[in-house]
């Protein structure tokens, strides 16, 4: 029996309270065994650390992580960065990652505000490493600026690149600094050409599923809310891009988020 782990969704979001014991019951029967919940900020840490002990269960495990989106850096105040990490001491034994956090350049043309963006990441890079946990790292437009980070930190436990969409050439990168590829929604649209091809090339030891439910609407379902059990479609349309057999994909993917978070594997 083929089983699957969603390395990235925000179950914690409005678009899913209404009838969320309903949904997880439906991922159960499509054997999406796992689910990693990342957090935005402070407004939700402790709405995550909760929905994932209340719902948490022998066939669907759900798993917490701690950080700071970059979209939302105007909610923080100054003593934000220290609550942060006295809540990731206070739960380390629950959560299995630092995250959602890193670096958007789409929203520093808006804000005007990479000097702050770069300040939040290292300070989540620091907690990282001190903790000796993964991160999951948020990218869009900013490459030159994660990569470097990255490699200046050299974290031990690496992490998991959300949402790649970028280069085969970037992708090595980090892979070479000791992270997974988080693959989702984009690898359904034929136009992401660059990225599939990446992708095509990629070792398969590098790849994690994700959907970044509720965002990220996939091919065919713009306007729907996009949700955890699209993640069955975004396995299938990895299974079509690569030419491993099926099964062995499912237990490649399986095999790689455990490396990748160590705590899914306990």
């Amino acid at each position: 029996m083929l089983s699957y782990t969603d390395s990235h969704c925000h179950l914690d979001f409005d678009a899913f309270s209404a009838d969320l014991p309903h949904l997880l019951k439906q991922c159960q029967q499509a054997h999406i065994h796992k689910i990693v919940i990342p957090s935005i900020g402070p407004k939700n840490w402790q709405k995550v650390l909760t929905l994932a002990k209340k719902y948490n269960s022998e066939q669907l495990s759900l798993h917490p992580c701690l950080g700071i989106h970059p979209w939302f850096l105007n909610d923080l105040t100054s003593d934000s960065l220290s609550l942060l990490a006295n809540l990731v001491e206070r739960n380390i034994d629950d959560i299995v990652a630092i995250g959602e956090a890193g670096i958007d350049g789409v929203i520093d043309k808006e804000q005007n505000n990479l000097s702050l963006q770069i300040h939040v990441f290292e300070q989540q890079l620091n907690l990282a490493k001190t903790f000796n946990l993964p991160i999951i790292v948020h990218h869009r437009r900013s490459h030159q600026h994660i990569e470097r980070m990255l490699r200046e930190k050299q974290l031990t436990q690496g992490g998991i690149i959300h949402a790649f969409s970028g280069s085969y050439q970037q992708a090595c990168q980090y892979i070479d600094l000791g992270f997974k590829l988080g693959i989702g929604g984009t690898i359904t649209y034929p136009r992401a050409e660059k990225t599939i091809k990446a992708i095509k090339r990629l070792p398969l030891a590098s790849l994690v599923l994700e959907t970044d439910a509720p965002a990220m609407p996939l091919c065919g379902f713009q306007g729907l809310d996009n949700s955890p059990l699209q993640l069955i479609n975004v396995f299938q349309a990895l299974d079509n891009i690569r030419s491993e057999s099926t099964e062995e994909l499912a237990h490649a993917l399986e095999a790689n988020i455990s490396a990748v978070l160590p705590k899914l594997a306990d």
